[in-house]
């Protein structure tokens, strides 16, 4: 039954033209079942993430090719690395080059990757999106278990320096579980009066 429906999912994918928006395509791309990706499709599958101009369906693309470790996609996280400007998205191609790659890459890679986020409270002062992600069951925590990097474990202590440096209004509204599912630790009711009232007490000032 979902071998059927991955089959059928790529091959309206294959032929159907790039309609981002069109509830079918969107529904073609959450039925792929990359278990049971072949190299083929893999490769077109590739080729469908650049062409995306949606996040949130090249996120979907982003999570299923991380787990696909017998396919050969080392290039594809480096250059899926250097596509993404948000910092999970980002730590989601390196979590998919750290498969393929040594330490030493790795390291390049967070380096760089260290620098952006250093940079974010000066553009993103309230950046709590992006580091629930990296600091969540599924994000630095994981590859740190995993790979026990130290590059890793640098790179946590900054995003909870950043994290602890933002007001409480912004903090423990979600986070994601290991299986990279988001869990909500507020209702979004809570979260929107929260972030609400910090505004509102800014402007007061």
């Amino acid at each position: 039954m979902l071998l059927q429906l991955h089959k059928e999912s790529i091959k309206y994918l294959m032929t159907a033209s790039l309609r981002e928006n069109d509830p079918k395509f969107i529904s073609a791309i959450s039925n792929v079942d990359y278990e049971f990706l072949t190299t083929d499709e893999a490769t077109w599958i590739e080729q469908l993430y650049f062409k995306l101009k949606n996040i949130a369906l090249r996120n979907k693309i982003l999570y299923g090719l991380i787990h696909c470790k017998e396919l050969e996609l080392e290039q594809f996280f480096r250059n899926a690395y250097k596509k993404e400007r948000y910092l999970d998205m980002r730590l989601l191609a390196i979590r998919g080059l750290a498969h393929y790659a040594s330490e030493e890459e790795i390291n390049k890679v967070m380096n760089h990757f260290l620098k952006i986020l250093i940079k974010r409270p000066e553009t993103t002062p309230y950046n709590y999106q992006e580091y629930e992600f990296l600091r969540s069951a599924f994000g630095l925590p994981l590859l740190i278990k995993k790979y026990g990097y130290p590059c890793f474990e640098k790179a946590l202590q900054q995003v909870e320096k950043q994290y602890e440096d933002m007001p409480e209004a912004f903090k423990g509204h979600f986070t994601f579980d290991e299986d990279g599912k988001a869990v909500q630790l507020r209702s979004p009711h809570e979260t929107k009066v929260m972030i609400e009232r910090f505004f509102a007490s800014q402007s007061n000032h």
